[in-house]
């Protein structure tokens, strides 16, 4: 269906996709319910890795232009349990898959199927970790065990695409537009939850104006990080160095 030349809804053949995707995410989140300490040892590392990724781009989220998309990013696009909002949106995931731009259903796509591929990797480096302090050392010894480096790959370009369609929206002011309008009937049909999960993500990127240099950045500094961790670097994530060099920007 068209609403003045803007695409709503995903396509007949596509519908059912994201319910499929919200159970295999919400499968995922209970993968050791049985082996509660590697449970343990999971939310450790999701909450080791968040933090890692808000020091790495301290600078970013330092930057007012640039302190919302860190946020999202990096607190709920990655490493959150949102288990309600996954609930929720399994109910009525077949009215939703009806309702929103199809360039915004694309964008939340992603946003799932990057938070399966991290749920999945997360879990891998909890089994290659000892039951003992996270160290730089320890993940990085973990990091490599798990292996999987075509998935981290995919991993950093999830975000940069995800990144990529919600810069798209919010340059279309028409679609942005019919997004906030669903706001009522989202809360009515029982989605306010991911309505304002994909808000806040919206908004994000509107008080960027361009998320060219923010997406280039993170995308340069995550693949060098990728790649130091694999080649065994002492010090993978800059941490220890007196001078960081900011990498070339590449435009998203």
């Amino acid at each position: 269906m068209k609403l003045l030349g803007v695409e709503i809804g995903a396509p007949v053949a596509e519908r059912g996709t994201l319910g499929r995707m919200l159970e295999r995410n919400a499968a995922l989140r209970d993968v050791f319910a049985v082996e509660p300490r590697v449970a343990r040892r999971l939310a450790r590392v999701q909450k080791w890795q968040s933090k890692r990724l808000l020091r790495s781009h301290a600078d970013l989220h330092a930057n007012p232009r640039y302190r919302l998309a860190v946020e999202f990013f990096f607190n709920e696009l990655y490493g959150g349990d949102a288990r309600r909002r996954d609930a929720d949106l399994i109910k009525v995931q077949g009215a939703m898959e009806r309702l929103l731009p199809r360039e915004a259903l694309h964008a939340l796509y992603l946003a799932v199927e990057l938070e399966i591929l991290s749920q999945e990797l997360d879990a891998d480096v909890a089994r290659s970790l000892p039951d003992a302090a996270i160290t730089v050392d320890r993940y990085a010894a973990a990091y490599r065990a798990a292996g999987r480096r075509a998935d981290r790959v995919q991993q950093i370009e999830l975000t940069s695409e995800i990144g990529r369609y919600l810069d798209g929206v919010v340059r279309k002011p028409f679609v942005r537009t019919l997004v906030r309008l669903a706001r009522g009937p989202a809360h009515a049909a029982g989605f306010g939850l991911l309505q304002e999960f994909l808000e806040r993500g919206l908004d994000s990127f509107e008080a960027m104006h361009g998320a060219g240099e923010f997406l280039g950045t993170v995308r340069a500094r995550e693949t060098q990080i990728m790649e130091r961790l694999f080649a065994g670097a002492d010090d993978p994530f800059e941490f220890e160095a007196t001078r960081r060099l900011r990498p070339r920007t590449v435009r998203a």
